[in-house]
């Protein structure tokens, strides 16, 4: 969303941000930090831009639902995301001689409007969380038989070693007879 900042550029004090931005995000696509996320509905968007003698501030809070699988047993995880967004907002051209490193620090106005969907969508990047837990004592599936082990455990041979660890199960051995 484009905000019209003409108003607070010219000498009001503050512009209420109240709005919905939807995602058009494909679960499907591997590349995206979002694989595997859906959201059934837009993220909500509230705050406000603050002008003081010249000084604008922006701080918005943002808020998702989401649908994703748990990273341990696949089950279905629903959930609700909130995060928040304050920068310094500043006409591009007082901003002409800053280092780029230091311009991510501003909401940048240009021609009077401010873009903030980006902002938003580059926040939820980084705060968003890559994976998810049905709960915090998911057990995961059974790497034998894939049964969902949260559900009871499964009939499959608990002694069997990985054979890549059968070296260390022997000195594991040895060890406990030297006892």
């Amino acid at each position: 969303m484009k905000l019209d900042l003409r108003p607070l550029l010219a000498g009001e004090r503050l512009l209420d941000v109240d709005y919905e931005l939807i995602l058009d995000t494909d679960p499907e696509d591997t590349a995206s930090f979002l694989y595997g996320v859906s959201f059934p509905s837009p993220m909500k968007v509230k705050g406000d831009i603050t002008n003081t003698a010249g000084y604008m501030r922006m701080s918005l809070d943002a808020k998702l639902d989401y649908e994703a699988k748990c990273a341990r047993c696949l089950s279905d995880v629903n959930g609700s995301f909130t995060f928040s967004l304050e920068k310094t907002v500043a006409p591009k051209e007082v901003l002409t001689g800053l280092d780029e490193d230091k311009l991510d620090d501003y909401a940048i106005i240009e021609d009077g409007f401010l873009d903030v969907d980006e902002q938003l969508k580059e926040q939820l990047e980084m705060e968003f969380p890559l994976r998810f837990l049905c709960r915090d004592d998911c057990r995961g599936l059974c790497q034998r038989c894939g049964k969902n082990l949260n559900d009871g455990d499964c009939n499959c041979a608990k002694t069997e070693i990985d054979p890549r660890l059968a070296p260390l199960q022997k000195l594991l051995d040895e060890m406990n007879n030297k006892k």
